[in-house]
């Protein structure tokens, strides 16, 4: 009976922390926005602050720890073979000069820097499938509505 009283306490307990923590990986969207103003993306090549949340809504659904595929990490789905270091994708060329590992935590900043290094790249936002199948010349307003 103790023993079943123990296990009960130690479901409740769990149950109250991942009530308080369980979702810390996904980023508060109205943050984010105030993220990508401060880093300076918004109006490169004419792209706007929904531009960016419908992508990284796709990319990740605003989980700072996603790692989705062998190859691509954090909140933006950075890709291993030209920005970050994986240590192991053959080819690669860690252009944004950060492991990939340190894309997965809940601090952003290495993230939204290799985010304005990609957006500033030629393909800029194209880098992204999700870009052309889901944001392009749509109406975004969804994305930034409430913040």
């Amino acid at each position: 009976m103790a023993g079943l009283r123990l296990f009960v306490i130690s479901l409740i307990v769990l149950g109250i922390e991942c009530a308080i923590g369980c979702n810390d990986t996904i980023y508060d969207r109205c943050k984010l926005i105030k993220d990508l103003n401060d880093v300076g993306v918004v109006g490169i090549k004419n792209y706007t602050v929904a531009d960016y949340l419908c992508v990284i809504h796709h990319a990740s659904g605003y989980d700072t720890s996603l790692h989705s595929s062998e190859s691509e990490y954090g909140i933006f789905q950075i890709a291993s073979l030209y920005w970050c270091d994986d240590g192991k994708t053959v080819g690669r060329m860690n252009l944004c000069g950060v492991k990939c590992s340190e894309l997965l935590d809940k601090d952003i900043s290495k993230d939204l820097k290799c985010f304005a290094r990609i957006v500033r790249d030629p393909k800029g936002l194209e880098a992204w499938n999700a870009w052309a199948e889901f944001c392009q010349g749509k109406d975004l307003s969804q994305y930034i509505t409430g913040c």
